[in-house]
């Protein structure tokens, strides 16, 4: 059975899906952009900034469904530009001191509203 997980601490869906699904045990989270639930607006602070919100968005979202970044099995790096992956990855650790995740890195030609990072996530308890 799959439960549908939606919380106002992260971006609303900008399209025809849910910010997350949990189904058996695992959480798909969407891919999250660094858009403020709270203004609306992208985040400011370059690709920093941006995948600071990022992972604050899947933050919200984690705790919502009762999970953690401890929880967190694979995580998918969309950047607009291989150049900012450094930089990325410097936050990005941050939030995965121990354990990170399996994960794969890729650049794309554009992202939603043209931000320079998306994530999409997987946990599992």
């Amino acid at each position: 059975m799959k439960k549908v997980i939606f919380t106002a601490g992260a971006p609303a869906a900008i399209g025809p899906y849910s910010q997350a699904i949990e189904a058996n045990g695992m959480l798909f989270i969407s891919g999250q952009i660094p858009v403020n639930p709270e203004t609306g607006k992208i985040a400011d602070g370059g690709i920093t900034g941006q995948t600071e919100q990022v992972m604050k968005n899947i933050d919200v979202i984690l705790k919502e469904a009762g999970y953690a970044f401890a929880d967190v099995v694979k995580s998918t790096c969309l950047l607009s530009d291989m150049a900012n992956f450094a930089d990325m990855n410097a936050v990005y650790g941050k939030f995965y001191a121990e354990n990170p995740p399996a994960r794969a890195a890729y650049a794309v030609k554009g992202l939603p509203l043209g931000v320079m990072v998306e994530i999409e996530t997987i946990a599992m308890k």
